[in-house]
C-alpha cells in the first residue's frame, strides 16, 4: 500500500481495526512489541543530548489526526553518513591547538563511538574560508603544462589535519569543490570572480588530475570531486569564485574530466552543481546529456534558496544517480548560534527526505569571530574555537547533528514515516519561520531502527504508531528528539 494511501486508511478506520490491519502487512522484522525498550535522547532549553526515561511500545487503541505513521518496509535512499568542512580556516584552527587539546576535539567529532563523522569537505586551492587566497597552479601566465603545479600549501596544516581525521575514523569519505581554477585559466585572469574559458578544460582537467594523485601520494585518498563551488556566482569579485555556463559543465565533465579521472585508473566519484535547490533545472539538464551522465555519480546540493523537494524531482527522473547535500551552516553573528538546534534537525529532515544521501555543514572549526575568512558572509563552525584559550563552544548544529549521526549508519535505509503534511522544509533561508514537527526514520544495517523528531514550535505531544503499536513522545518546544531501538 502506498504512503498517501496508508495515512487515509489510518484515518479513516477505527484505529485497532486500522493498525491491525497494518500490523499484518507488515514483515516480522518491521514490528515491535512491549518487549522492545525505545531509548530517547533530548535536546532543548538547558539539556544537550540528554538521555530520558525509556519508553514502550503499547496496542494502539486510538490513531490522532496528527499520527506519525512508521513503515519500515518502505525503504529509500542509502546513508552514506555525516560531516563537515574541512577548509583551510579549520584545518588552521586545528592545526593551533596543542596536541592533546586537538586530539580531544578530533575524538569527539570524528571517532565512530562519538560524533561519528564520516563524510567531510575539502578545498581544492582557497575558498573564502582560508588565510589567503592561492590556487595549486600560481603564474602570471598561461601554464597549460602545469610545470608550476604544486600542492605545497597544503602540506604544512591541511594534510596532517585530513590524515589526523582519517586515522581517528578510517571510514571517512573525503570530497574536494574548488572555489576557482588557477586565474590564468579564467576570463579577467583573477581567481577573485569572473568566468571559465573553454581553452582551459583540458589543462584544468590534468589540474584535477594531478590533485588527486597529489593527495594520495601525500596519504590522503580523495573519493569524489565537484567541478565547481557554486556554479552560478561570482560573489562580485570579492571571494573566489567562477561562473560556469551550464553548456561548459556539461562539456567539461563528459569530454575532459570524466575521461581524464577513467583513463587514469581512478574511480573518484563526480558530482556537479553544488548549488542551491533552486536550481534544479540546471540538474535535470545536465543529467540529460547522455555521455555527461555515464560521468555523474551525483547532484550536490546547497539549501540557500529553494527548498529540499528540488532532490526528489530531480531523483524521480533519474532515480539512479545521488543527492549530496554539501554546504549549510550557522553564524556566529546571530544570537541562537547555540541553540537553533531544532532549526537544524527540520532543515536534516527535510532533506534526507527528498534523497540526500548525507548532510556535510561548512566549517566544522572557527574561531570565535568566525575566521580565518578572506570573503564576505559571516559564518560560524559546528564548533567555535576561541583563538587564545582554544575552549570549545559548541554551536546548535553541532547538538542536531549528534542527534543523526550517533544513531544512523552508513548504510542505513531512510524508511518511510507518514505524518500529517508540512510545508515544504530543508531550505536554509525561506524556511527560518517554520512551526512544524518534522520527522526522518532509519533502519541501520545490525537492523536497529532510528527515528527524529524535530520540534520548532510550541509544546506538543507526538503519536508515534508502527504496526499494531504506538508511543506517546512529549515534545518541549524548540526540541529535538531521538528515539532508538532494536
Amino acid at each position: 500500500m502506498i504512503a498517501g494511501s496508508r495515512r487515509k486508511f489510518l484515518k479513516g478506520a477505527a484505529g485497532t481495526a486500522a493498525a491491525a490491519a497494518m500490523s499484518a502487512a507488515l514483515p516480522a522484522w518491521a514490528t515491535a512489541d512491549e518487549s522492545h525498550s525505545v531509548k530517547v535522547w533530548q535536546t532543548y532549553a538547558d539539556k544537550r543530548y540528554a538521555t530520558a526515561e525509556p519508553l514502550a511500545w503499547q496496542p494502539v487503541t486510538e490513531i490522532g489526526a496528527e499520527a506519525i505513521v512508521i513503515d519500515p518496509a518502505t525503504e529509500n535512499q542509502e546513508v552514506l553518513g555525516f560531516g563537515g568542512a574541512l577548509t583551510d580556516a579549520t584545518c588552521w584552527v586545528l592545526s593551533q591547538m596543542k596536541a592533546d587539546e586537538r586530539s580531544s576535539a578530533m575524538h569527539d567529532l570524528f571517532a565512530p563511538r562519538e560524533m561519528g563523522m564520516n563524510v567531510c569537505r575539502t578545498c581544492i586551492g582557497a575558498s573564502d574560508y582560508s588565510r589567503t587566497a592561492y590556487t595549486f597552479d600560481e603564474s602570471s601566465e598561461p601554464d597549460p603544462e602545469l610545470k608550476k603545479f604544486s600542492i605545497d600549501h597544503d602540506k604544512e596544516y591541511i594534510l596532517p589535519i585530513l590524515r589526523e581525521a582519517r586515522k581517528v575514523n578510517p571510514e571517512l569519505f573525503l570530497f574536494s569543490s574548488p572555489w576557482s581554477p588557477p586565474g590564468w585559466m579564467k576570463a579577467g585572469g583573477s581567481m577573485m570572480g569572473g568566468s571559465m574559458r573553454k581553452a582551459s578544460y583540458d589543462p584544468y582537467a590534468k589540474y584535477f588530475l594531478k590533485f588527486l594523485q597529489g593527495y594520495e601520494a601525500d596519504g590522503v585518498r580523495i573519493d569524489a570531486v565537484t567541478v565547481q563551488n557554486e556554479v552560478d556566482a561570482d560573489q562580485d569579485g570579492r571571494m573566489p569564485a567562477c561562473l560556469w555556463g551550464q553548456e561548459y559543465e556539461i562539456e567539461f565533465v563528459k569530454d575532459h574530466l570524466g575521461p581524464t579521472l577513467r583513463d587514469a585508473g581512478l574511480k573518484t566519484k563526480i558530482w556537479v552543481l553544488d548549488h542551491n535547490y533552486n536550481l534544479w533545472g540546471r540538474a535535470m539538464a545536465e543529467l540529460a546529456d547522455p555521455k555527461a551522465y555515464e560521468f555523474i555519480d551525483g547532484i550536490a546540493w546547497h539549501p540557500y534558496v529553494g527548498d529540499a523537494t528540488a532532490m526528489t524531482r530531480v531523483h524521480e527522473a533519474y532515480p539512479k544517480r545521488s543527492a549530496y547535500w554539501t554546504e549549510g551552516g550557522p553564524d556566529v553573528t546571530a544570537p541562537d548560534y547555540k541553540t537553533d538546534w531544532a532549526k537544524w534537525g527540520e532543515i536534516f529532515n527535510g532533506a534526507l527526505n527528498n534523497w540526500a544521501r548525507s548532510i556535510t555543514a561548512w566549517n566544522i572549526a572557527l574561531d570565535e569571530h568566525g575566521k580565518p575568512n578572506i570573503g564576505p558572509f559571516p559564518c560560524g563552525g559546528v564548533i567555535t574555537v576561541e583563538s587564545g584559550s582554544h575552549a570549545i563552544t559548541k554551536s546548535g548544529q553541532y547538538w542536531a547533528f549528534a542527534h543523526f549521526s550517533r544513531h544512523v549508519r552508513r548504510g542505513a535505509r531512510v524508511i518511510a514515516t507518514n505524518g500529517p503534511d508540512v510545508p515544504d522544509t530543508g531550505g536554509l533561508i525561506e524556511n527560518r519561520q517554520s512551526k512544524a514537527l518534522t520527522h526522518a526514520g532509519f533502519r541501520n544495517p545490525d537492523g536497529s531502527h532510528a527515528v527524529i523528531l524535530a520540534n520548532r514550535g510550541e509544546s506538543r505531544r507526538a503519536q508515534l504508531v508502527l504496526g499494531s503499536m504506538g508511543l506517546d513522545v512529549q515534545m518541549p518546544a524548540d526540541s529535538l528528539v531521538t528515539l532508538a531501538w532494536s
